[in-house]
């Protein structure tokens, strides 16, 4: 069976993707936060060795954390790390001018230096996989200049550049290693209705029907680089 490493899989985009894997057959490490919403997320798991999924609450930002998710992969072939926990900062979102900046090392310590860290001790388990894919969950955040969005926008900006140099650096040595940076789009989740407090934001798609497009490029597995889920989502439908 496959095996993926998915961070923050209890809620929105990381948890309606690792149930799509798990659905395909994949074996799954999944963690988050809160313990609770973890719990409830995927009721029938445990980190039993005898089980498909091992769901381990945790701040990705913990090395001790970060530790725990490698022992659980162990020995065997990842196909699969998808970073997807992400911390938006203050909400509502203020400007950079009053921006607070231990709430700016928070988002890049989350959403930059946390992602790095764990790619860096699963790219032996990665690199013993022959269809591995390293998936660094975006925002157009990181290319749009929105007003009052700098520090996560800077901190996902921050985290393109990262992962192109990364697939850059891995391109020959390991070749079929594939590092991207998925941009989901907008949706209707907790953090996206945090970035707009008292907003109706019903109009934004589930996270579950961004999913398909993530399947796709895993599925086709292109050169590395940054991806649009509507991009792939069309390509997928014309296919």
């Amino acid at each position: 069976m496959p095996l993926a490493v998915i961070t923050g899989s209890s809620r929105g985009f990381g948890r309606a993707l690792a149930h799509a894997l798990a659905a395909e057959g994949w074996d799954l490490v999944v963690d988050a936060r809160n313990a609770a919403d973890l719990i409830n997320a995927f009721p029938r798991t445990s980190t039993d060795a005898g089980r498909r999924i091992a769901a381990i609450p945790g701040d990705v930002t913990n090395p001790l954390h970060r530790a725990v998710l490698t022992n659980t992969v162990g020995d065997r072939a990842l196909d699969l790390l998808v970073n997807n926990a992400s911390h938006l900062g203050p909400s509502p979102q203020p400007e950079l001018a009053e921006y607070p900046l231990d709430e700016l090392r928070r988002a890049y310590e989350t959403n930059v230096v946390a992602p790095l860290a764990l790619a860096q001790q699963l790219l032996p388990a990665l690199h013993r996989s022959t269809r591995a894919t390293i998936v660094n969950v975006t925002s157009d955040a990181s290319v749009e200049p929105y007003a009052c969005w700098g520090g996560y926008g800077s901190s996902k900006a921050a985290l393109d550049q990262l992962t192109a140099v990364l697939a850059a650096e891995q391109r020959d040595g390991h070749k079929d290693l594939r590092v991207y940076a998925f941009d989901p789009g907008d949706m209707r989740t907790d953090m996206h209705q945090a970035a707009f407090p008292g907003e109706d934001i019903t109009d934004r798609p589930e996270p579950a029907t961004v999913v398909p497009a993530l399947l796709h490029l895993l599925d086709q597995r292109p050169p590395s680089g940054r991806v649009r889920s509507a991009e792939l989502l069309t390509i997928g439908a014309s296919a």
